[in-house]
C-alpha cells in the first residue's frame, strides 16, 4: 500500500502534535517532517520528499504565505493545505489564488482533514463549504467588477466550460466523466487545457480564477 506521506508547519506545539497523533492513526497516512515555521519546513524539504504540506498562517520568521510561494517556486509538485485559524475571506482568496490547493479552519473535525487529504491526492485540490462561500461573496460584493478574463484572447469552448463549472461544484474527475459520459481522460484533458490557457497552476486556483471572473 502506497502511503501519503505528510509535513506539517505550525508554530503552535500542541496543535502541531495533536495534529500528528490524528494522522498517525489512519494506516496509509505517513507523516514524514514538522516544523514551527516556515523557514525550517523548506530546510526539511531539502531532506525529505512528502505529497503534501500542511501549513499554518500565522507563523514567526517565514509565514505560511511566503513559504507557499518557495514551494512553488523549489517544489512545484508538492501540493499545499492551508490549516488556519483565520476565516477571513481575504485570506481565502488570496491564498487560492496563489494556487493552494486547500483551506481547512484549524476547528475543523478530523474526518474532513482526512477528506481534504484524500481528495488533493486524487483531484488536486479541495475546498469546503466556507470557502465556496467566501468565493460566492468576493463575486457578490465587488463594485465595478472587471470583464471576465475569458474574452477573445482566451478560447473557451462548451464543454470544457462544463468541466469547469464542475469542478467548481466540488465534483472530482471520474464524477464529472459519469455526469458527462464520456472517459476520465478526456476530462483531465479538459482541465489540462484550461490551466494552460489561463496560465493558472492547478484546479483549486482555477476554481478561484473562475468565481473571480463571473463565469458561473
Amino acid at each position: 500500500m502506497n502511503k501519503i506521506k505528510l509535513v506539517i508547519a505550525d508554530d503552535h506545539n500542541l496543535f502541531r502534535k495533536g495534529m500528528t497523533a490524528m494522522l498517525n492513526q489512519i494506516p496509509d497516512f505517513e507523516l514524514i517532517g514538522e516544523a514551527s515555521n516556515g523557514e525550517e519546513l523548506l530546510e526539511l524539504l531539502g531532506k525529505v520528499t512528502p505529497d503534501i504540506a500542511l501549513l499554518d498562517l500565522q507563523m514567526p520568521i517565514m509565514d505560511g504565505v511566503e513559504a507557499t510561494e518557495q514551494i512553488q517556486q523549489h517544489f512545484p509538485n508538492l501540493r499545499v493545505i492551508i490549516v488556519s485559524m483565520h476565516e477571513e475571506d481575504r485570506f481565502i482568496i488570496h491564498l487560492l489564488e496563489k494556487g493552494v490547493n486547500g483551506y481547512l479552519l484549524k476547528d475543523s473535525e478530523p474526518g474532513e482533514v482526512e477528506n481534504a487529504i484524500r481528495r488533493v491526492m486524487i483531484d488536486g485540490f479541495y475546498y469546503s463549504d466556507f470557502v465556496a462561500k467566501a468565493l460566492h461573496r468576493k463575486v457578490i460584493t465587488r463594485a465595478n467588477p472587471p470583464a471576465p478574463s475569458f474574452n477573445s484572447k482566451v478560447q473557451i469552448s462548451p464543454r470544457e466550460m462544463e468541466v469547469l463549472q464542475l469542478l467548481c461544484q466540488g465534483l472530482s474527475t471520474l464524477e464529472i466523466s459519469e455526469k458527462l459520459f464520456v472517459s476520465p481522460r478526456t476530462v483531465e484533458g479538459h482541465r489540462l487545457r484550461l490551466l494552460e490557457k489561463t496560465r493558472i497552476k492547478n484546479t483549486a486556483g482555477l476554481v478561484a480564477y473562475a468565481f473571480k471572473n463571473d463565469l458561473l
